[in-house]
Formats: structure tokens, sequence, C-alpha cells
């Protein structure tokens, strides 16, 4: 939570980060804080108080925020790629292509998606019954667990989940790659071993979180719900939604040299 405020308060006051590169960061940074909020609460009431029950409501409620982020964060990640993929292989070409107006499309873009992708997902879900158990074999209130103690025909949710998600994560996921593929090739054109160090490390912590990230996704929702393995899926959801919204910010600001020196002029404001 602090580095992903940090990295929010910090892009906003200083004028300098006021860059396609960091709008995006800046949403990211939105998306991990918004995420975390939505399930880690619910499990240090379960972890300290006890408690360890949930409406419906709040459980359907939940499913639409965790579906809502990681549609959002999924399509933020590929705009990313596609932002480095223009700064390096088109570099003539950036300030038109990735103008702010067309960087704030693009993010709004992103929005308009997640507030979308969940929407027949929890709408399906909320009809099922749950008359063999209401025992939740998880954290959180995800889908695969959701589905495995329904009674009632799940079919057509699945479906739903693998039309939508796969047509989302997969059509992101080859944008991406294409984008890293391009600017491999165009970094190794480079003839000096310098020029190549450079032009791999203007992208190198966007290409760290996004291996992180489609790996825990990919375990987690590419395969059909009767290989739901409980003790399999609580480690890679927490991965997801504690080490991603983790590491973040670490390898965004730490090996970042304009977020630092944007940091030190905050801290020098605030001192003054």
């Amino acid at each position: 939570m602090f580095g992903n405020c940090a990295i929010f308060v910090v892009i906003c006051l200083d004028r300098s980060l006021h860059t396609p590169m960091y709008i995006f960061l800046l949403n990211l940074s939105v998306i991990d804080i918004a995420s975390t909020s939505n399930i880690l609460p619910k499990i240090l009431i379960m972890v300290f108080i006890q408690c360890n029950t949930i409406s419906f409501g709040e459980c359907i409620t939940q499913l639409y925020f965790f579906i809502f982020f990681s549609s959002i964060e999924v399509t933020l990640l590929a705009a990313m790629a596609y932002d480095r993929f223009i700064a390096i292989c088109q570099p003539l070409r950036y300030t038109s292509l990735m103008s702010l107006k067309h960087c704030t499309g693009l993010a709004i873009s992103a929005w308009i998606i997640g507030l979308m992708d969940p929407t027949a997902h929890v709408s399906l879900v909320s009809k099922l019954s749950f008359c063999a158990s209401h025992h939740i074999d998880h954290f959180f209130c995800d889908l695969a667990p959701l589905l495995k103690i329904s009674c009632s025909d799940t079919s057509k949710v699945e479906m739903m989940n693998y039309i939508v998600g796969s047509l989302l994560t997969l059509s992101t996921f080859f944008l991406t790659l294409i984008s890293y593929v391009l600017i491999i090739f165009t970094i190794l054109k480079i003839k000096s071993v310098e020029g190549r160090y450079k032009a791999f490390s203007t992208c190198s912590s966007h290409l760290t979180c996004i291996s992180i990230f489609y790996v825990t996704i990919m375990c987690l929702y590419m395969r059909p719900a009767s290989s739901y393995y409980p003790e399999q899926d609580k480690f890679f959801s927490l991965l997801y939604i504690v080490l991603v919204p983790l590491l973040n910010p670490i390898i965004y600001s730490l090996k970042n040299n304009d977020f630092k020196d944007g940091l030190q002029k905050i801290r020098h404001k605030l001192t003054l």
C-alpha cells in the first residue's frame, strides 16, 4: 500500500513524470491499491478475529471487483508493452503515436473493458444454487471454488469464463508477446553494448512484472474448473494478490532514476 501510494503521489505531483509510461504506471498503482483493498482486509479479519463467514452479497461483490481489477491490469500491461514497443522500435514517431491524448484513451479503454468484463460472470454466478455446501475452500470468493460447491449446472458459467477470459487474456498476452519479440529483435540490432543495455533497461522492469503476472494468471485460470486443486490455487492466488502488488512498486521505483529524482523533489518541497 505504501509503495503504490508513493508512486501515485509522486507521479501526480511531479509534472516531469506526466508522460505516457508514467500515466500507465499511475493507473497500475491505483489498481494494485484497489485490488489489495478488495481482498486483504477480509483475510486479516479471518486470521486475527477468526471470522470466517461472508454474506452472499459480499461474496458476489468481491468476485466482481476481483475480475474487474484483473481485467484492467491485464489490459494496462498490454498498453505498457505497446508503449515500450513504440519507444524502442519507432522512436521518431513516439510523440505522435503515444501522445497524452492517445495514452489517456488507452487508459480509459482499459477501465471500460474492466467494467464490462465481469458483468456476465457475476450475473450467471448470482443465479446458481449452493444447496450442497456453503463452505468455500479458499480465502476469498474466486470463480473456481464457487463453481465447485454449486449444485446447479455450471456449464454456462464455465463457457462464459473460457470465451470472455480467453479473448481478453490471450489477446492481451499475444499483443504483449509480439511487442517484446519485436523489441528484442530491435535491441539485438544495436551495435554497441552500451546502447543495447540502455534500450533493454527501459523495459526490463515491465518485462519482469508481466512475467510474474502471466505465470500466476495462467496457472490459476487457463484450465477447466474440474482440475481445481485448492492448495495449489491458494498458493498461486496468494502470489497474485500479495506478491504482484508488492513487487510492482519495488521493481518500477527502485530501478527507475526518473522516479527517484521525482521522489527527491517531493521530499525537498516537504522539508522546506
